[in-house]
């Protein structure tokens, strides 16, 4: 499987942590939207990369506001 953005595989970010989280309108687990959730089987490899990129980006967002 490769990670490079013109992949026709791209793996879902879901850990199996479901659970939204109000006050970010986050899932705990994956950090998606309910709408990136429920729209990732239809995406496009490269949507499905953008979302990822977006997942890596909230991460450090909500790391920083944690701290």
């Amino acid at each position: 499987m490769s990670s490079e953005p013109n992949s026709t595989v791209v793996s879902s970010p879901c850990i199996g942590v479901c659970a939204m989280n109000e006050e970010t309108g986050l899932c705990e687990g994956c950090f998606r939207t309910i709408d990136e959730i429920r729209e990732w089987w239809d995406m496009s490899p490269q949507q499905r990369h953008e979302v990822k990129e977006r997942l890596a980006q909230r991460q450090i967002e909500i790391a920083r506001f944690d701290d």
